[in-house]
């Protein structure tokens, strides 16, 4: 049950100890990966879903179900493969002893799901799973099926392996607040994680939240403040993003065939929002905006042949993007 808060900020306070008690129950099985284990809690209480890349083998699957466990949510690994069709993920309807058409419900009917190698399966069962982010329902045999609340898709894919794949086109992949990159772990953290998995000990994580105190700290951040100004730096970021417009810096000009659109923008001050109150902060400012403005930005404006020839990284343009900002 959520305990009740006489005033926002007591709320936030204690959004800021839940945090902190998340990442100490995560950090018993994960090895470093402090900032992709931020990204996710930040979209997940801000109601968004990841996007999360890198190559095979750094637990990526383990990540996203002990996060699972800490905030007590159903969880269900869908492995994408080119024969998977949509009613293997959404369910489907049977026949039953009493000749009755019954539906069966598919994996997609968790809080929490892994869409393992999401490019690895054709664009109609993608399109399934891109229809019940959005909708938080799905729709089969001319029934709606409410799925459950919370619902969080985290969708990987491998950046290296692209061989007989389905890419997600820039449409779809703008569903996703993030895009997470997880990147090998330092000597020091690789040594910890094959010494703690190599052995015969098993750790076990608490729950530290329910699907009904999620919900509600996922209404406390919308309530967060944002000054005007923050508003507009926010939006100018996202505008900035779009080549050949007025104000648009050179660099954008110069190497991005397209920019980002408006839920950018939103995405922005949510993300904003819900880093100023795990940090303690009751109003989101500038500095919150730029914390969330690379994963936001990544999978959202597209680089041209010139950037990929001079080896211009995606990265790179945004920072530069910011600066020309403030």
């Amino acid at each position: 049950m959520t305990q009740k808060y006489t005033t926002d900020s007591e709320a936030v306070d204690a959004l800021v100890k839940k945090y902190k008690t998340l990442n100490e129950e995560i950090g018993k099985v994960i090895v470093g990966q402090e900032d992709v284990i931020r990204d996710l809690l930040i979209s997940i209480f801000s109601n968004g879903h990841c996007l999360l890349v890198g190559v095979p083998g750094l637990a990526k699957t383990l990540l996203v179900n002990t996060i699972s466990q800490v905030l007590g949510l159903s969880f269900n690994r869908v492995q994408f493969t080119p024969d998977l069709m949509p009613s293997d993920i959404i369910g489907s309807e049977i026949l039953d002893e009493n000749r009755n058409f019954k539906f069966v419900k598919g994996p997609l009917f968790n809080n929490l799901i892994l869409a393992d190698e999401i490019n690895r399966t054709p664009p109609k069962t993608q399109s399934a799973l891109l229809e019940s982010m959005q909708e938080k329902a799905i729709t089969t045999g001319g029934k709606t099926y409410q799925l459950p609340k919370p619902f969080f898709v985290l969708a990987t894919q491998n950046p290296i392996e692209q061989e007989g794949t389905y890419p997600l086109p820039e449409a779809q992949l703008d569903r996703f607040m993030f895009n997470i990159w997880l990147d090998y772990p330092s000597l020091e953290e690789e040594l910890n994680i094959v010494k703690s998995t190599t052995g015969n000990l098993k750790v076990q994580v608490n729950k530290v939240m329910d699907s009904e105190e999620i919900m509600f700290f996922q209404e406390l951040v919308r309530k967060i403040p944002v000054p005007d100004n923050v508003m507009e730096f926010a939006v100018k970021i996202s505008s900035s993003t779009r080549p050949n417009r007025e104000q648009t810096p050179e660099v954008v000009n110069k190497y991005l065939s397209w920019g980002a659109g408006p839920r950018a923008s939103q995405f922005l001050v949510l993300g904003a929002k819900c880093h100023a109150a795990i940090n303690g902060k009751y109003s989101a400012d500038i500095e919150d905006v730029k914390a969330v403005v690379e994963p936001i930005l990544r999978h959202r404006i597209v680089r041209n042949y010139k950037a990929e020839a001079e080896g211009y990284s995606i990265e790179a343009i945004i920072e530069e993007i910011v600066k020309s900002v403030s």
